[in-house]
């Protein structure tokens, strides 16, 4: 089973979200089937689908079958071919990663409009970065979340009743792209996105590498120990995978190394003001140990909201 993982491959430096004024108008996005992908690709409506640029980067929402299966292969470059992600039949002879959420998903990518052409091919941008994001009332009207087949999530989402969550998962990014440029353009791709849809929370599961608890005793540890999500936010791993997280003790933590050792997009979210699910979940398939990350938008640190205000340009086309 695969994981619906905030961060499956680290990267070198994070970024906030990047704020940009809401769209007023409603989403009056439309599906339709694809021949040969199977899968549904949106019409996003009010919201363009391109996002913003740095440079030769763009950041933009997919909006062909074809966008989408290349979003897949670049997952397959990084979770199978880089990493320890054991791939199925399937995934073999395709070379992409891909499961039903696929279908239902909206896929945010960055390319690179200045990728070297391979021999005898015609240029095109390179899809270098990709992230996969699910809407709550798109899950409510299918299988639900993904995150769910990891963590029981339905308790908090039915505490909160009048909030709208959104799943974060398969992103990856080329190695050589994993610096600040590109993981600031998929921010500010998220953060359109949420603002556009008006998503109150943010919630997904963030991998640390390997699958021995004993191993990464010291960043789960600090996880529970200093990063617990309160009451109202709190989710448990579903009990048949549920691993503990307070291998060490509170006074056994040292908070400064435990930082370090965490994944930097973990030590992201935990700035922007992010808390975490009660136990990991080991995924086996891609040899991780995950974590549920929620990250409700009135949490996220005002500095950041700030800093980067609703008349930053820097990523406007």
């Amino acid at each position: 089973m695969t994981s619906s993982r905030l961060d499956e491959t680290a990267v070198s430096s994070f970024a906030p979200p990047l704020p940009l004024p809401p769209e007023e108008a409603s989403f009056k996005g439309m599906s339709r089937f694809i021949p040969g992908l199977g899968k549904v690709v949106r019409d996003h409506g009010t919201l363009d689908p391109a996002l913003g640029r740095i440079g030769s980067l763009e950041v933009r929402l997919a909006t062909t079958a074809k966008e989408i299966r290349r979003a897949q292969k670049l997952r397959f470059k990084v979770f199978y071919e880089e990493m320890s992600a054991a791939p199925t039949g399937a995934a073999l002879l395709s070379r992409r990663d891909v499961d039903d959420f696929d279908a239902i998903c909206d896929h945010l990518l960055v390319l690179d409009h200045d990728a070297k052409a391979k021999p005898f091919r015609k240029p095109k941008p390179q899809v270098v970065g990709t992230y996969r994001l699910l809407r709550q009332e798109v899950a409510d009207r299918h299988s639900g979340f993904y995150t769910a087949a990891e963590y029981d999530i339905a308790p908090m989402i039915k505490a909160h009743p009048n909030l709208r969550f959104l799943e974060l998962g398969r992103s990856c990014v080329l190695q050589p792209y994993r610096n600040k440029r590109t993981v600031e353009l998929l921010w500010h791709g998220i953060w359109t996105y949420v603002l556009h849809h008006r998503i109150d929370v943010m919630i997904g599961c963030a991998s640390l590498e390997g699958t021995d608890p004993r191993n990464l005793a010291l960043p789960l540890s600090f996880l529970h120990h200093y990063a617990s999500a309160p009451t109202e936010w709190q989710a448990s791993a579903v009990p048949e995978r549920f691993t503990a997280m307070d291998i060490l003790a509170k006074e056994a933590v040292d908070p400064k190394a435990a930082l370090h050792a965490l994944p930097p997009m973990i030590k992201g979210y935990l700035r922007l003001g992010a808390s975490f699910g009660r136990g990991a979940v080991i995924d086996r398939q891609f040899g991780t140990t995950d974590v549920l990350v929620i990250l409700p938008v009135s949490a996220i640190n005002p500095r950041y909201i700030d800093h980067f205000g609703p008349t930053a340009n820097r990523h406007a086309s």
